[in-house]
């Protein structure tokens, strides 16, 4: 297979059929990383107010979050409020990170929300700037706070000690980059992701629902969230009565039926549906077959089951490359369920007939959300609510993710609103339980459509994996890697990189837009890509093992220092990854992730470009800052799913 395709973002059951993906680990390492007084200052338009810090006091209140920066001067606003406004019990305090360029590291914004509550009320407080000041009198004193300063209507600047921050990040060197991980409010999640229809090939349009879905389960997971990874496959419908019927025909000793003989499953199911369409005796045995199948007949279910194996066995190659664990409970798993939650809708007042069909009336909708056919069959509504009602009732889950493509919007909507109409969810999109669509663009070709082959095919996944890590591998040889490389580390470094630019290449678009398909520009060694993030890895790693040093013994007995501005700068950009990751996982983001890591990659850059580290008089301090980036550069690729590089 040749794709030539030009990445730019453009805008836009009856027997269970329970079935468990092994956890894939990472590929082994290619090769070891490495064997107070205040002065008032005051103009017509500004006031600012600066002071220093005093000695700690208020560290145990943060402890619940020691890795969270954002969290931690939070908590600190948090007491200033309720030492400034003691009355104003429901003011949430609002802190966000300072844009480059602006004073300070973080900004709280709470001046002039407060001073429109509070005027009126006989307040002391002369306008938003002074209350900007007594929030700033009142912060509790912290070794993290180098100085304060409060500015315009009020905005209250912090400067957060170098020397702490320094210390925050050997701490984080000693005791393990899971001491960042962010707590959510949730312990139990379902991500419910790529879900494949039976008989049918992977394809480029469930590359997206595959890897968003896994970028988020792992992003939850380290939050501590118990996430449970569930592939919803299609493997219930009229469409297995079509199928089982071509399959007796094709293979009348069904026993001898291999993933060999019935060849290409994309092929064997446009045959069957041709003579479906075609054949009017064949279509009425094969709607005869589904009843059977439904009924339990034991030859139509051995049948069913020898078809959803085999495709198994083709989604497991996909899931093997793209090391995505998965567990399976498909429409039939929730088939004995369907009709118990039907009439607990009905019992309800739910339930409206229909010319013939049951439906719910949705407001805000010009249609109904159809729960059951005029026929008396289940669809895709009745499914889901059933399966929605089981994730609640039997899995107790807090928080329940769909990520698919935007295209199904309005299902999601509909039947997410029959839920709260039931009292299955409460009113709030933001109250838990909780039900996020994850919706996501295309993956669009040179020619702005759907991303085929030049047969006009869709492009089955197994294949563009495969063709990544061909070009990937060809790039490595054109280095002269295959001359310094074993054959088992060409082909890994191959593999990560090639699969691990796919990847990188969809996760760094918002994932609402539709992005056009580019091999070149994927595997680019320049700009934001995952070739670039990998290789910024490798150089590192390969810094921190010319220098001859021990780094575990260095984290031990060195101290880390940020007396430079881009030490400083770099430092503080590592503090705020627990920050970044509680972001992306609260709105269902990846991309700001992302984000987060090629920023870190450049700032690494702007440090490394200016300050030497091996042989300098601050050697042991850089070595600990270049580990510190390395460590957050590892788990962000962890949670991104992609694989590092330690050597290129």
């Amino acid at each position: 297979m040749a794709i030539s395709l030009t990445l730019v973002p453009v805008t836009a059951t009856p027997p269970s059929s329970l079935f468990t993906f092994t956890r894939l680990h990472h590929l082994a390492s290619l090769s070891s990383p490495y064997s107070p007084s205040g002065v008032l200052r005051a103009t017509a338009k500004r006031f600012t107010f600066v002071t220093k810090s005093k000695s700690v006091t208020t560290m145990a209140a943060v402890q619940d979050c020691p890795g969270n920066l954002k969290r931690q001067v939070e908590k600190l606003f948090d007491a200033s409020l309720r030492s400034t406004v003691p009355d104003e019990t429901g003011v949430q305090t609002e802190v966000t990170a300072s844009l480059p360029g602006k004073p300070g590291d973080y900004q709280c914004n709470n001046a002039m929300g407060l001073w429109s509550i509070i005027k009126g009320k006989g307040t002391q407080f002369k306008g938003p700037p002074a209350v900007g000041q007594a929030l700033l009198k009142n912060l509790p004193t912290s070794e993290m706070v180098e100085s304060c300063s409060v500015a315009g209507p009020g905005f209250v600047n912090v400067i957060l000690s170098s020397k702490w921050m320094a210390k925050s990040i050997e701490t984080m060197l000693m005791d393990g980059i899971d001491t960042w991980a962010p707590s959510l409010p949730v312990k139990r999640a379902v991500v419910d992701f790529s879900s494949p229809n039976i008989a049918k090939e992977m394809h480029v349009g469930h590359l997206r629902s595959t890897i968003i879905g896994d970028t988020l389960a792992r992003m939850l997971e380290y939050s501590k969230v118990e996430v449970l990874r569930r592939n919803h496959v299609g493997d219930w419908g009229t469409q297995f009565g079509m199928l089982i019927e071509y399959l007796f025909e094709k293979f009348p000793d069904t026993e001898s039926v291999t993933e060999t003989a019935i060849g290409d499953l994309q092929s064997f199911y446009k045959e069957s549906k041709s003579k479906f369409d075609a054949d009017p005796e064949f279509k009425e045995k094969a709607q005869k077959a589904v009843v059977r199948l439904q009924g339990g007949d034991a030859i139509y279910r051995k049948a069913w089951t020898k078809i959803c194996d085999i495709s198994r066995a083709e989604f497991a190659k996909v899931y093997q490359r793209l090391r995505v664990e998965l567990e399976e409970k498909g429409e039939s798993f929730y088939n004995p369920y369907i009709a118990k939650v039907i009439e607990e809708l009905n019992s309800k007042g739910l339930i409206e007939e229909s010319e013939g069909a049951r439906v719910i009336f949705l407001e805000g909708f010009n249609i109904p959300l159809m729960v059951v056919k005029s026929d008396g069959g289940f669809n895709y509504a009745s499914t889901d609510l059933t399966a929605l009602w089981y994730r609640l009732n039997e899995e107790n889950a807090e928080w329940i993710v769909y990520v698919t493509d935007v295209g199904q919007q309005q299902h999601f909507s509909m039947f997410f609103k029959a839920a709260r109409k039931a009292g299955w969810l409460p009113e709030s999109d933001k109250t838990y339980p909780r039900v996020d669509h994850v919706g996501f663009g295309l993956v669009k070709g040179e020619d702005g459509k759907r991303f085929r082959t030049r047969s006009s095919e869709v492009v089955r996944l197994v294949d563009l994996l495969d063709e990544a890590k061909t070009r990937s591998k060809t790039a490595l040889i054109e280095r002269g890697k295959d001359k310094e490389w074993t054959p088992e580390e060409l082909d890994q470094t191959a593999e990560a990189v090639g699969y691990g630019a796919v990847k990188y290449a969809d996760l760094k678009n918002n994932r609402s837009t539709s992005y056009t398909f580019n091999f070149d520009q994927m595997l680019s060694d320049k700009g934001n890509t995952a070739v670039y993030l990998l290789y910024a890895h490798a150089r590192i790693c390969s810094i921190i093992r010319k220098s001859g040093k021990d780094i575990d013994e260095l984290k031990k007995t060195g101290k880390l220092a940020l007396d430079h501005p881009e030490e400083r700068a770099l430092g503080l950009h590592l503090l705020r990854f627990a920050e970044t990751v509680e972001a992306a996982c609260a709105n269902l983001l990846p991309h700001v992730l992302c984000e987060y890591l090629y920023e870190l990659s450049e700032r690494y850059t702007s440090f490394y470009s200016v300050h030497q580290v091996i042989g300098s008089a601050e050697e042991a301090s850089r070595l600990l800052l270049c580990e510190a980036t390395a460590i957050v550069m590892r788990k962000c690729f962890h949670l991104l799913g992609i694989t590092p590089v330690y050597k290129i």
